[in-house]
């Protein structure tokens, strides 16, 4: 079984720049979490693009559909930033004989303390066992994008 993964950037990707005293987004970094794991399962990292997703626009969404459905391989994990995530998994409804699931992070991958690592774990696995369809993989939980939402006030995704 080969998984795709895509990156675009996000929290999960945000590295600081002590010159500029901030955050960006940087090179993405699961392919260090991957690494640092010792994974036995046949998996590619491809990166699309590197934004904050309150950047993304519908060219992007579009972009990162294309590169699913263009994939040859029948699970795909995208890293993708929390704000508008909900908005891509939704774009990306329909692929037939895909099985794709989204995740990122609250806290940057480089943090000590982060979820990151925690979210592409179960996104990973997700991938690899859900049917058919797009998921989010965040909080320690799998979500339909159609039912859920990120909760700003409390830092998590929940179901409405």
């Amino acid at each position: 079984m080969q998984l795709e993964i895509f990156t675009t950037g996000g929290t999960i990707d945000k590295v600081y720049f002590d010159a500029k005293s901030s955050f960006e987004v940087g090179e993405p970094q699961i392919v260090e979490v991957l690494r640092e794991a010792n994974l036995n399962i046949d998996y590619r990292v491809i990166s699309l693009m590197r934004k904050d997703s309150l950047e993304m626009d519908d060219a992007d969404r579009t972009r990162i559909r294309q590169a699913a459905q263009n994939s040859s391989a029948g699970h795909i994990v995208i890293t993708h930033g929390t704000d508008t995530m909900i908005d891509t998994a939704r774009a990306l409804a329909g692929i037939p004989g895909k099985t794709i699931v989204l995740t990122g992070a609250m806290q940057p991958a480089r943090f000590r303390l982060t979820d990151a690592v925690f979210n592409i774990a179960s996104a990973m696995m997700a991938a690899q066992i859900l049917p058919e369809g797009v998921f989010i993989a965040m909080n320690g939980r799998i979500f339909d994008p159609f039912v859920a939402r990120k909760n700003v006030e409390l830092n998590r995704f929940e179901e409405y």
